[in-house]
């Protein structure tokens, strides 16, 4: 994804848009203000109108919690669809909004589903879907979109992306990104009391989420999503050469500049990942941000792969996220998102650096918070 900075609070990188639906989509990244028909990024929620129909959602290759869904079942229903892929850090972090909506209005008429669209190819894969919807605890039914049906059925090209759909099964408001939580559930209770619903509790659900699914700290993030495969990979430090689909030996870059990166040992470069070749093997980044993570993947037979962090040299101690522990150690078990950083005190220009001490680990994005 190609990230349109801004510092701006109303201009978060928060969409990811795609640019190719394929197997391993390759897709771009844009503030809120970039999206067609410009608006501000406070009128992002669009005002109530009629956008059309509810699409078929017969193209799930499968559906969690619930059996499968369409028109026909949900008529008579206010119903949000959430688009979402489980690795996409914008995508977990309204997770505990929309879990608590699915709760709070489930009896007035509520129904939220999950259009779980990928990104990477090990998304692709059903079990990896189950795993990650177990782990988060969603509890609400899941569309599992892996041949992209739902997400082209609704013309669709943002994660995070909420539609929401009246008791006629016409899609009355859209919304893209992060934020706006409050203006969502107020068309939340709008659709439902159009529908009928009457005692509503009309307070604001005001969840706020831990660990990764926490608000990220905007102020101080001022490190862009950066991909280490080559078909999207930026800000590669400039002592080496990048080789495509080729083994080499690389040396750390030696004082990488902010938002550079780097590679040490023998790795395969490809076009969605970095495949570490033997072990041990490293990856450097020179971040500002209180958050950083890593989605990674284990060794393509499925053996953990061990690693071990440092900050400035040193284990991350009390800045370590919820994947690492405070001396840097870690396993790598599942494909998804790692949390390996999250800073307690000031933040500042720091060079991050992973260890892999085993072979075939596969290193694909840093998003950072």
């Amino acid at each position: 994804m190609k990230l349109a900075w801004s510092m701006n609070v109303f201009c978060r990188r928060a969409i990811c848009i795609a640019a190719a639906i394929a197997s391993g989509a390759i897709a771009f990244s844009f503030t809120r203000s970039s999206i067609a028909n410009p608006v501000s990024a406070a009128e992002s929620f669009h005002s109530p109108s009629d956008e059309g129909p509810l699409p078929d959602l017969d193209g799930a290759i499968g559906w969690l919690n619930s059996p499968p869904m369409n028109r026909k079942s949900l008529r008579g229903k206010v119903v949000l669809v959430d688009f979402w892929t489980y690795t996409c850090i914008n995508s977990l972090r309204p997770l505990p909004y929309v879990k608590s909506w699915a709760a709070k209005y489930k009896d007035a008429g509520l129904v939220v589903i999950g259009a779980h669209t990928p990104e990477f190819s090990f998304e692709h894969e059903r079990l990896h879907v189950e795993n990650a919807v177990r782990d988060l605890k969603v509890t609400y039914p899941v569309a599992i979109d892996s041949n992209y049906a739902i997400w082209r059925a609704f013309n669709n090209q943002y994660w995070p992306a909420q539609y929401l759909i009246d008791g006629k099964g016409r899609i009355r408001y859209h919304h893209f990104g992060e934020d706006d939580y409050d203006k969502i559930e107020r068309a939340i209770q709008e659709l439902l009391k159009e529908n009928g619903a009457t005692g509503l509790d009309t307070s604001l659900a005001g969840a706020s989420g831990v660990g990764i699914e926490a608000p990220p700290d905007i102020m101080d993030e001022r490190s862009p999503e950066t991909y280490l495969g080559y078909r999207q990979a930026e800000h590669f430090a400039p002592s080496e050469k990048l080789v495509k689909d080729s083994r080499k030996t690389y040396n750390p870059p030696p004082r990488p500049s902010l938002n550079q990166w780097g590679l040490s040992g023998s790795w395969n470069v490809g076009p969605e990942s970095a495949v570490l070749q033997a072990a041990p093997g490293k990856v450097v980044f020179r971040f500002h941000s209180r958050d950083l993570h890593l989605v990674i993947a284990p060794a393509k037979d499925g053996r953990p792969v061990r690693f071990k962090v440092t900050l400035d040299g040193m284990p991350p101690g009390d800045n370590c996220g919820s994947d690492s522990a405070p001396d840097g150690t870690g396993e790598v078990r599942q494909p998804r998102l790692y949390q390996l950083i999250r800073q307690k005190g000031p933040i500042i220009d720091r060079t991050f650096e992973i260890e892999f001490l085993d072979p075939g680990v596969q290193a694909l994005d840093f998003t950072f918070g």
